[in-house]
Formats: structure tokens, sequence, C-alpha cells
């Protein structure tokens, strides 16, 4: 069997959801073609030439994009077998029936595409146990390939506060998180477990881009704190063994605070940045978030990751069903008080709450009383503030964003922004 890996999106990296499955399916002895279709153009041959098309949706973008692509390829291959997977797959899996995709796997699709593409049972139509948290999936001990994907001068880069870039890599070393914040749309789908990839498997992948020109690594992990240990042992094995090469990585604020006898460590061993997902200053919104932190507790972070020479970039849901015109002015005193004007990228400051299929959102009764019918064009709920100006302020926002020019800022950070349960729209998507 022929099988197509298709990415959408991911962030502006080497899709790594693309790299993984291609490396069991190969082992499997499956024949693999890979498309990011965010950097190139999916040609009618690739898809005349595939029985089996598997979408890759690890985020609400990607989603959204891949609609077109699936209804181009059943127009031009109605013949091939339709697969979608990644953590997006199993919250919308109404919607990707409806859009005539037969096999929707869970958020880790290596295990279940192979079976599919082998005949197994377990590539089926119904969604697989793992997406629904009742069964333990396979290792994870294979190093993803990445041959064949497009070069990684053609992904985001690091761009240092001289101006200079270097080219960047990505990669994963756990898979979930074992906290419920109530906005993400990762709790869903794995209820509160992580697990750890091995370090062999991380370090070869790292190991691979290096070889291919990679100076600087994300790490995408949902927070790299979940494993201490694990985190540790990743990341002095990354300084031993790639000399030079820097990396950021994902942490929760509540982390950083526990595990802040690391923040040296990360230092020493190349850390350039943290990004956490603060979301707010307002205490009352954290509560409804199930953030895990306190405005408090947000000012410590930022004190230790200073002193431990790391910059904390955080990131911000701005606009909420709880937000107010007086939070928003304090929000932006915070920001400019605690000196991180240069850390928050401006489209931070114009986010609105994402609410999607599956989000424990919806148990609220502030979120019931703002949301409208959802709607399958944006796979959203749409919601409205009870106060028309936080609306209108949001708006406003935005399209000062839009207007902005883009500007170098004194930190190192990504070519491309960065967003946690709260996405652009395609047009948006331009300001990154």
């Amino acid at each position: 069997m022929r099988v197509l890996l298709v990415s959408t999106y991911d962030l502006g990296r080497q899709p790594f959801g693309l790299a993984s499955p291609a490396a069991w399916l190969r082992h499997a002895g499956v024949d693999v073609d890979c498309a990011d279709t965010s950097r190139e153009r999916l040609t009618d041959e690739r898809i005349a030439a595939a029985e089996l098309v598997a979408f890759y949706l690890p985020m609400h973008t990607a989603t959204r994009l891949a609609a077109p692509l699936i209804d181009r390829v059943k127009q031009v291959n109605p013949a091939a077998g339709l697969a979608a997977y990644g953590l997006y797959a199993p919250i919308n899996e109404e919607w990707l029936r409806e859009k005539g995709v037969t096999h929707v796997l869970g958020a880790e699709g290596e295990a279940e595409l192979v079976d599919l593409a082998k005949g197994s049972e377990a590539g089926d139509e119904s969604t697989h146990a793992w997406a629904s948290g009742h069964e333990s999936p396979r290792p994870l001990r294979l190093t993803p390939q990445r041959a064949g994907l497009l070069p990684l001068a053609n992904y985001t880069q690091l761009q240092m506060p001289d101006g200079s870039t270097r080219v960047a890599g990505s990669t994963d070393a756990t898979r979930g998180c074992k906290h419920l914040c109530r906005h993400c749309p990762i709790v869903p789908v794995y209820q509160g477990r992580f697990r750890a990839i091995p370090v062999d498997a991380v370090a070869a992948d790292v190991a691979q881009q290096v070889a291919a020109g990679a100076r600087h690594i994300s790490f995408g992990d949902p927070d790299f704190f979940n494993g201490p240990t694990h985190a540790r042992r990743i990341v002095e094995r990354l300084a031993a063994e790639c000399p030079g090469v820097t990396y950021d990585v994902t942490i929760k604020i509540e982390h950083i605070l526990r595990h802040a006898a690391m923040l040296p460590l990360l230092a020493r061993t190349g850390c350039l940045f943290i990004t956490s997902a603060v979301e707010s200053i307002d205490d009352t919104v954290l509560r409804h978030l199930a953030k895990g932190h306190t405005r408090a507790d947000f000012v410590e972070a930022v004190r230790l990751c200073r002193d431990a020479g790391v910059t904390l970039s955080p990131t911000f849901v701005a606009f909420t069903p709880w937000t107010t015109l007086e939070g928003y002015d304090e929000l932006l005193r915070t920001i400019d008080e605690l000196d991180l004007r240069e850390q928050v990228a401006p489209i931070q400051l114009a986010i609105r709450l994402l609410i999607t299929s599956g989000s424990l959102l919806l148990e609220l009764p502030d979120i019931q009383a703002a949301i409208t019918e959802f709607d399958p064009a944006s796979l959203t709920w749409p919601w409205r503030h009870r106060d028309p100006r936080v609306d209108a302020l949001q708006e406003s926002v935005m399209n000062s964003v839009r207007a902005g020019a883009r500007k170098r800022r004194a930190v190192p950070h990504m070519t491309e922004a960065w967003y946690c349960c709260a996405e652009p729209s395609a047009e948006d998507m331009r300001l990154v």
C-alpha cells in the first residue's frame, strides 16, 4: 500500500507528525509519501498515487485548512481511503466523518496507521481506544524519519536580538499532559496522562536535525517539566552531544516554581527562552481556566527565570467571557511594570478564547450563557461578551496588530508566533 501523509500547518515547524509515523510505516514495509501543504503544493499526481491519504491534525488551524484538501482528495482519487490523526482528530470526529473521512484515529497515529495500512482490525471505522483514554498505546521507540521532508531552512527560524537568524529544528520529548487546564484541547483526549519518549529516540532525532543544519531546537511538549527527571536527561544529553546548539521549551508557571532549582541547568545547557501559557493575570479568570497558578505565581516565575538567566516568554488569552476593560488595562500595566514588553508578541494581546468541541469550558454556566450555536465552518462555539465594549476592544486590538509593522525584538524568539488554546484566523496567520 502507498500512504500519503499530509500536514496542513504545524506552527511553521517541519512536522514531527509526518516524520514519526513515516518511520513506523516504513519500518513495517509500507511505501510512504509526505506532503506539507503549508510549504509546498500538493499535486494531483501525488494524490492519485495514494491508496490511503491520512491528514495530520495537531491544532485547530490545521484542521480547518484540511477541509478543502479532503474535498480535493475525494474528487481526484475517490477510491483512496481517508484517515485523520493527531490531537484534533478525535475531538472533531463527527465533522470529519461528515466530510467523508472513514478512519478517525487517535492523537498518536503511528501504530494505528500501521494497522490500517496492513489491513488489521485496529484500523477500522471506529476511533481508537487511546483517543478516549481506555488503552495504553505502543512504545514510541523509533526515530522519526525526516528524509523526504522539506529542508529545515523552509521553516520557522530563531531570530536573535542582533537581527541574525539560526536554522531551527523541533521535536517532542513527551506526549500528553498530566494537568487538566479547562480550556486546553489536550485534556479531552489525554485526560491528565502523559508519557515520555525514550531519551535515545529524542537524541537521535535532534542529532539528525543538527546534521541537517539546525542550530536551535524547539521542544514541542505541552509541558517540558511534566517529567522533570526525563527533562534533565534530555537537556544534558543535548548539551553533551550537540555543543553550541540552543533550544527552547514550554513550561507551566506552577512547574517553573516547583522545579526552580532546574532553571540554572536549562541556562547552562543552552535554553534561550521558556514559553509559558500564563493566559491571564486575573485570579478569577485563572480559576475559571483551572490554570493552577495565580498572578503572584506569575510574578515570581518572572523573577526566577530572570535570576537564572533564561528569558520567560509569556503567552496570553487576553479576551475571555470574564475579561473586563479594567482587567485588560491592568494586563498592559503589568507587562510594562515587569519589563516584559519585548517578551510578549503583539498578537498575544489580541487573542480571543477558543472553545472547541469537547472543551471542558462547556461545563461552566458562564460559558453556556455566552456561546451561540456551534459553527461547523470555524469548528468552534462562538461566544459574545456580556459587555459589547470588550468585544469591540478585541476587534480593535486585532486590527491594530494587523496594521502594525513588524519590528525587531530585543530577545530571542521564533519567526513564527506561538499560540496555545486560542488560534488566529487564516487572515491573522499572515501576522506571524
